[in-house]
């Protein structure tokens, strides 16, 4: 990890390397082909000649030449005839393929078109989902920074689950409130917060957030509560936010890898979090890394707390996550796909 879904040209992506969508012979083409060899300039073409042409499947690499990317790897996607030619481990070969050389060439990042999705006919939604299957089972015992690039969000199809008319739902039904989950709408209304300073605007946010507390826990069954233990942590212990995350972690008796992966942040700013006990992170950080761990609503909330934030019905971005914690569904991917689709920011860090 990380893995990001994307919209933009790939012409443009500063990352290590671009993959080009190309044919058989290697030397430009339609859609994104043409794209890649335009923006590259005439050197691509030239080293493409000394290639032999390329088998579907398979992948090969160049320079990039003029554009932002370092290189270009070249890797041929399946015509889609109804699929049942083999088209679905074709596709697959391509992103093993084009990863296993990214690998190979040291390469910290990786950008690609989804292959075969244009002229070449594969259904997006079922492309997609090849892709991700792929990309999942290469991140899983490697690190490299992943971008899937949709050229705009007209040509994205999200692969088929229960999930979307059920958190459309979910969201079109949840409460608007300004403050936490479940409290008041004045407890915590920012005109009556302005009205007061010092002290006494302190000691109105404690309340509202007691209040919040006090509401939420009412609302939960008492089997999705934080632990009492968890609480003590905050309260008593006061645990700055990362020697909280590096306990859960220990209780959970996950890896630091398993954490980070899960997580959909790279090693780097995981280290960070580790070595410093004092680092504040992002909000997005410390949901991602609450995703990973598996928190309920109440944990997850703790954990947020001990950065200074917190979940709020007055955001679709939270909402579509309390909606994903609630149902116990912690596949970091699976959560990207949906606040895609919403135009949110993405769990992670890139």
């Amino acid at each position: 990890m990380p893995y990001f879904l994307v919209t933009g040209d790939i012409t443009t992506f500063k990352t290590d390397a671009i993959v080009n969508a190309a044919n058989n012979t290697l030397l430009g083409g339609g859609g994104v082909d043409g794209a890649i060899h335009r923006a590259a300039g005439r050197g691509l073409l030239d080293e493409c000649k000394t290639l032999g042409g390329c088998e579907t499947g398979d992948a090969k690499i160049t320079r990039g030449y003029k554009l932002p990317a370092k290189y270009v790897i070249h890797t041929v996607g399946p015509i889609w005839y109804g699929g049942t030619n083999g088209e679905r481990a074709l596709l697959y070969s391509c992103y093993k393929r084009s990863l296993a050389i990214a690998k190979e060439k040291g390469l910290e990042s990786i950008a690609f078109p989804l292959i075969s999705s244009g002229v070449y006919g594969y259904p997006k939604r079922e492309a997609l989902s090849v892709a991700e299957e792929a990309i999942r089972e290469f991140l899983r015992d490697n690190d490299m920074t992943v971008y899937m690039v949709i050229y705009d969000r007209t040509s994205y199809e999200p692969p088929r689950s229960g999930i979307t008319a059920a958190i459309a739902s979910f969201v079109r039904n949840a409460h608007v409130l300004e403050g936490s989950l479940g409290a008041p709408k004045a407890a915590a209304s920012k005109p009556l917060m302005q009205l007061f300073d010092g002290e006494r605007k302190k000691s109105l946010r404690r309340e509202a957030e007691a209040t919040a507390d006090m509401a939420y826990a009412q609302a939960v069954p008492e089997t999705c509560r934080a632990p009492q233990d968890l609480t003590e942590m905050i309260e008593s212990l006061d645990m700055s936010f990362s020697e909280l995350l590096l306990k859960l972690i220990d209780e959970r008796g996950m890896t630091d890898a398993e954490c980070y992966k899960a997580a959909n942040i790279d090693r780097r700013l995981f280290s960070k979090i580790r070595t410093d006990k004092n680092y504040h992170p992002t909000k997005i950080t410390c949901i991602a890394l609450g995703i990973a761990l598996h928190l309920n609503m109440s944990e997850l909330q703790a954990l947020l707390r001990a950065a200074g934030y917190t979940l709020s019905r007055s955001s679709k971005f939270d909402v579509i996550i309390e909606y994903f914690v609630t149902n116990g569904v912690y596949d970091v991917i699976t959560i990207n796909n949906t606040l895609f689709e919403y135009d949110e920011a993405l769990l992670g860090n890139a």
